[in-house]
């Protein structure tokens, strides 16, 4: 899977996405402009010591991103969109794009990609969940359609052992 975040703003949420990028075997995908700069301490506190195992690629603006992804199926989430995103069939190899937190995706991106753009349902008081919240319920979702493919599923303890 990989997840795309146009122009993010917050390096905490950048971080903490990264975090989960690693925990999943995720490609992130950084479209600029960026809010910070990436050696910023906040964004490596965020993605705590998981940062530099983190496979991710920065692109100068949308263009260069889809040029070098020719091909690529993109799932938009967006508050905007018209339908949710357990509605649709995610493959392993989708990319899913997030936009900044201030604004989301720019509504021409979305306009030329209605088919494609998803929601997370939610109340209608409710601006928009936390960037890092919504690329986890997006992607955890993606993930289990695919069956968690090469991902660990049982957990063991620490100090004692789970009962047959």
């Amino acid at each position: 899977m990989h997840i795309v975040l146009h122009q993010p703003e917050i390096p905490a949420n950048t971080g903490n996405i990264g975090r989960t990028c690693v925990a999943t075997g995720t490609s992130l995908h950084l479209i600029e402009p960026l809010g910070f700069r990436l050696d910023e301490k906040s964004i490596k506190r965020s993605g705590m010591d998981y940062w530099e195992h983190l496979n991710v690629t920065r692109y100068i603006n949308y263009n260069e991103f889809l040029e070098k992804n020719p091909g690529a199926k993109i799932w938009y989430a967006t508050t905007k969109a018209r339908r949710s995103y357990t509605e649709v069939s995610f493959g392993e190899n989708d990319y899913i794009m997030f936009g900044k937190e201030s604004a989301g995706i720019p509504e021409e991106i979305l306009v030329d990609n209605e088919e494609t753009c998803i929601r997370i349902p939610m109340l209608p008081e409710i601006r928009s969940l936390n960037l890092s919240n919504s690329v986890a319920i997006v992607l955890y979702e993606a993930l289990r359609q695919n069956d968690f493919k090469s991902m660990e599923r049982t957990g063991k303890l620490h100090r004692l052992e789970w009962k047959d």
